[in-house]
C-alpha cells in the first residue's frame, strides 16, 4: 500500500495554515436537474486556483535540506505548476516547471507570478514530462511528480478528510481523473473511513487513459485529440495511482467536450462559480452519465478554476447558441434609405436584441441595388428563433440561420 489514512492525516497537519479549507456547497440547480442531493467541493477557490497546492506543498515540505539546495523541477499542464512554484517560493527553493506549449496563458503567467521559471515544451503533458526528466538529470534537481508520488497523493487526500467532516452522510463522491493523484488520495481517505461510500472517477472522452488502463489490467498509454479539460489530459496514468484506483474506485465514466462545456456554463450562470474544464467534468458526469443514482447524497469535486478567459468566452458563446439564446443569421435587403431601419424595427418588435449588425452592399452574389445584412441576436430560446424566422419570412425576407 503506497499511502495510508495516517499519512493523509499527517499531511493535513503539514498543510495547516497554508491551504484554504474550501467550502462544500449545496447546489439546488444540479440537484433538481438530476434528482439527487448534490454538493460541490470548491477547490477552484483554493490558493493558486486548484487542489494541486495540497500535494505539491506536502511533497516539498518533506524534502531534505540537500534536495532543497538543488532546487526542484516539475512538469504540469498548469495547476501543479502553480502549486510547485508557490510552495518552492515559501521555502526559498528554486523551481523550474515544464509546461506544454499550448498551456493556457493565464496558467503560465500565474506560475511565473508565484516565482517559478517556466519552460514551454511539447503539445501535451507527457511531452512536457519527458523534458522535465531530462532537465532533472542535467541539473541534479528534485523532480516533483504531479500525481505518482505518495506525499503528493497524501496531500490531495486531505480533501477527502474535509469532505467527510462537512458531509459525514455522503454516499457517492465524483472525482476528475487525469494522472490519478486526486482520486487516489480522496478514495483512500473516504474508503478507509467508510467503505460504503462510492467513489466514481470521471475522464474526458478524448483522453480516457485510466479507464483504458483499468480495462487492460495494467498502466496503458493512449493518444487522443485536444480537450478543453487540459488539467486531466494525461496519456499515461501513474503506476501508484493505478493500483490505488483498482483497489478503491468503484467506477469510471467519460464525458465529452460538449458536456464539459455545458457544465462550465451551468456552473458559471446558475451556481455562480468559475470552473475549468477538468473541474467541471465531475458535474458533467452527474448531469449526463450517472442516471442510476436517484435521491443520493452526492459530492462533486470542482478541482480547479484556472480557465483561460478566451476559452471561457468561446464556451459561453457556443453554449448560448446551443440553447437558442444567441443566433446569427443573414438576409438581403433593398439598398434604399430606411430599409435597414425597417428590418431592425421588425426584429425589435419580436423581442430579440441586436448585439451586432453588418450591412454590406459589396458581397459576392448580392445584386446591384441590394445589400447583405448579417445579424447577431440575443433570443430567449429555439422557439423564439423559429418565431422570429417565420415573422421575417412573412415580411418577404429570405433568412439564412448560421
Amino acid at each position: 500500500m503506497y499511502v495510508s489514512l495516517g499519512e493523509i492525516e499527517k499531511a493535513r497537519e503539514t498543510l495547516a495554515g497554508v491551504i484554504c479549507r474550501t467550502s462544500l456547497a449545496y447546489t439546488n440547480t444540479v440537484s433538481d436537474m438530476t434528482g439527487n442531493l448534490v454538493h460541490i467541493k470548491m477547490e477552484n477557490l483554493q490558493r493558486t486556483g486548484s487542489f494541486k497546492l495540497r500535494g505539491a506543498y506536502n511533497k516539498i515540505a518533506n524534502l531534505s535540506e540537500t534536495e532543497k539546495a538543488h532546487g526542484v523541477i516539475a512538469s504540469s499542464a498548469g495547476n501543479h505548476a502553480q502549486g510547485v512554484a508557490l510552495a518552492s517560493t515559501v521555502f526559498g527553493i528554486k523551481s523550474t516547471i515544464v509546461m506544454p506549449r499550448h498551456a493556457p496563458l493565464s496558467k503560465v503567467n500565474a506560475t511565473r507570478g508565484y516565482g517559478g521559471k517556466v519552460v514551454l515544451h511539447g503539445d501535451v503533458y507527457d511531452e512536457a514530462y519527458a523534458m522535465a526528466r531530462q532537465i532533472e538529470a542535467e541539473e541534479k534537481s528534485t523532480f516533483i511528480h504531479p500525481f505518482n508520488d505518495p506525499l503528493v497523493i497524501a496531500g490531495q487526500g486531505t480533501i477527502g478528510l474535509e469532505l467527510l467532516e462537512d458531509m459525514p452522510e455522503v454516499e457517492t463522491v465524483v472525482v476528475p481523473i487525469g494522472g490519478g493523484g486526486l482520486i487516489a488520495g480522496v478514495a483512500i481517505a473516504l474508503k478507509e473511513s467508510n467503505p460504503k461510500i462510492k467513489v466514481i472517477g470521471v475522464q474526458t472522452k478524448n483522453m480516457p487513459s485510466m479507464l483504458e488502463s483499468r480495462a487492460c489490467g495494467k498502466v496503458t498509454t493512449i493518444s487522443g485529440p485536444p480537450t478543453i479539460a487540459d488539467g486531466i489530459a494525461v496519456k499515461t496514468p501513474g503506476s501508484m495511482t493505478f493500483d490505488i484506483v483498482q483497489k478503491y474506485v468503484d467506477d469510471i465514466v467519460v464525458v465529452d467536450e460538449e458536456e464539459i462545456a455545458g457544465a462550465i456554463l451551468l456552473l458559471l450562470e446558475r451556481v455562480k462559480t468559475v470552473s475549468e474544464g477538468a473541474g467541471a467534468a465531475a458535474v458533467a458526469a452527474i448531469l449526463h452519465r450517472l442516471p442510476q443514482f436517484q435521491k443520493t447524497k452526492m459530492a462533486a469535486i470542482i478541482s480547479g478554476g484556472n480557465i483561460d478567459v478566451n476559452t471561457m468566452s468561446r464556451i459561453i458563446n457556443q453554449g448560448l447558441g446551443k440553447t437558442g439564446r444567441k443566433v446569427f443569421f443573414d438576409t438581403i435587403v433593398s439598398d434604399k434609405p430606411g430599409m435597414l431601419c425597417k428590418l431592425l424595427e421588425l426584429i425589435a418588435g419580436a423581442g430579440a436584441n441586436v448585439v451586432a449588425v453588418t450591412h454590406n452592399r459589396e458581397n459576392r452574389g448580392v445584386s446591384l441595388g441590394y445589400a447583405r445584412v448579417e445579424l447577431e441576436l440575443e433570443t430567449a430560446d429555439d422557439d423564439h428563433i423559429q418565431r422570429l424566422k417565420h415573422l421575417m419570412e412573412q415580411n418577404q425576407y429570405c433568412v439564412n440561420i448560421r
